[in-house]
């Protein structure tokens, strides 16, 4: 007991100092103007972006974490991070950022203080840079805790982010890391110290950050389902979904974990996710398949973000060398059904459905049973679908004839802010169900000033209650 209370007064000293520093550097900051706020974000954004040091990023974090691949980590760090300062180019942080005259509202944004940022490691360079970047358009400082498994990536970003920090003149302890090697007590005392807490990585992390006492924003768990009803462009579908599958060895919480097709499609379905690539396993390699990535329903870490070729050479299941992803026909969800969940890895779970309506049940029972709140796909021609997905299932966000992993957190032919991390609103136990972006990472103030005579008007019982009197004879 003695030890363990020594550990962590031993902890929460060491984060007293690194988040003093921290608030030191904030507080220069605080003082910025926009054009030196945006000028800091171009810094940092340039750390990650420029061609040699993606690379050494990339496998860096293939080499440490064994997930994913270099060129899909090179691809997702540059997208990302173009993607994220596109978002921001231009809009205003600092100061006034809104007002309305009329109404008599100015709104001023201010730092949130000191930013705890709990990283994973299937994206040990992406999010934090995105972390990084995001905090700095907030005049905030950031202090990170990685997984094990990716502190060596980020003391490298940290080392090409500090690089461009000194060459703008800026203060270094802006971004800031906990030391190697990571521990528990460590991360748990930084987000009691913090001002703010993003916490991306696993339910445990996720947990803690709320527990801590320190505003917290987490994310939810990633299941997503893509419906594919009778009205699709089938080879356009699954020339999407095996893109999305694959990308990275499918270390995306975004990518697609099940393809719910509708029964008319699902054989011409079929033939074309194995025209990408796709290889349909018989039940007695399903079998094998989950007696290898599971135990006692948990999935295995081993398999994890793996190629598909190694996760069936792992099962003992003999595929083609070419093989991309590895497909297993289900018709169940829950504890019984392991390939209903979250797999984290090229496999995909393919179930048939009798009818749109058939389908959309699914979606609900697996999100339900693990994803709930995080976002459904569908391809379709029918637009009405997609609204009613919207309207009914649990999810934040429905995703409409695109590669799931690549729309979900932000792209540049659609809408949706560029991000790594997803809120998964009350349905997934979160704080919000946005993509995280730089608004996460500010107070705004509201100063408000009287309306004007002729605007002022009180409304009377009449307005409020009459049609509600009438109609039920109060």
């Amino acid at each position: 007991m003695q030890a363990t209370a020594d550990t962590r007064s031993a902890a929460e000293a060491d984060v007293a100092a690194l988040v003093e520093r921290a608030r030191r550097a904030q507080r220069i900051v605080d003082g910025y103007d926009q054009d030196r706020v945006d000028e800091l974000v171009t810094a940092a954004g340039w750390a990650i972006v420029e061609p040699t040091r993606n690379r050494r990023l990339a496998e860096r974090a293939v080499a440490d974490t064994g997930l994913g691949n270099v060129d899909d980590k090179i691809a997702k760090n540059r997208r990302k991070t173009l993607g994220l300062l596109r978002d921001l180019r231009g809009v205003r942080s600092v100061g006034v950022i809104a007002e309305d005259a009329q109404k008599g509202l100015i709104e001023i944004a201010r730092p949130v203080g000191v930013v705890a940022a709990i990283t994973p490691s299937t994206n040990p360079g992406a999010t934090p840079a995105n972390n990084i970047i995001n905090a700095l358009k907030g005049r905030n400082a950031i202090v990170l805790a990685p997984s094990p498994k990716g502190a060596s990536t980020l003391a490298l970003l940290l080392e090409f982010v500090h690089e461009e920090l000194e060459r703008i003149g800026a203060p270094v302890d802006l971004v800031l890391s906990l030391p190697a090697p990571v521990t528990r007590e460590h991360t748990h005392a930084l987000m009691r110290q913090a001002d703010w807490i993003v916490a991306t990585g696993s339910r445990n992390n996720v947990r803690a950050a709320y527990e801590s006492g320190t505003p917290a924003l987490g994310v939810g768990v990633g299941n997503v389902a893509v419906i594919v009803d009778e009205t699709a462009d089938v080879a356009d579908a699954a020339r999407k979904i095996a893109q999305s599958k694959t990308f990275d060895n499918a270390t995306s919480c975004s990518s697609e974990n099940s393809v719910i097709a509708v029964a008319s499609i699902a054989q011409p379905l079929l033939d074309a996710l194995a025209r990408e690539g796709g290889i349909h396993l018989s039940a007695r390699d399903k079998a094998a398949l989950a007696a290898a990535m599971f135990t006692g329903g948990r999935l295995r870490s081993e398999v994890v973000a793996q190629p598909a070729v190694a996760i069936a050479r792992h099962a003992g299941v003999d595929v083609p060398a070419s093989t991309r992803f590895l497909i297993v026909e289900e018709d169940g969800v829950g504890n019984g059904h392991p390939f209903s969940g979250e797999k984290l890895s090229p496999v995909l779970a393919f179930y048939r459905a009798a009818d749109f309506d058939a389908a959309a049940d699914r979606a609900e029972a697996l999100l339900r049973y693990e994803g709930a709140g995080h976002s459904v796909g569908l391809h379709s021609s029918d637009a009405t679908r997609a609204r009613r997905l919207g309207l009914t299932l649990p999810v934040s966000r429905v995703i409409v004839n695109q590669a799931h992993c690549f729309a979900t957190g932000g792209s540049f032919d659609n809408a949706l802010p560029f991000s790594l991390s997803m809120g998964c609103g009350s349905w997934g136990g979160n704080g919000f169900s946005d993509n995280l972006n730089w608004r996460h990472f500010v107070n705004v103030t509201r100063v408000v000033h009287p309306l004007a005579p002729h605007l002022v008007r009180e409304t009377t019982e009449q307005e409020l209650f009459g049609d509600y009197r009438r109609r039920h004879g109060v």
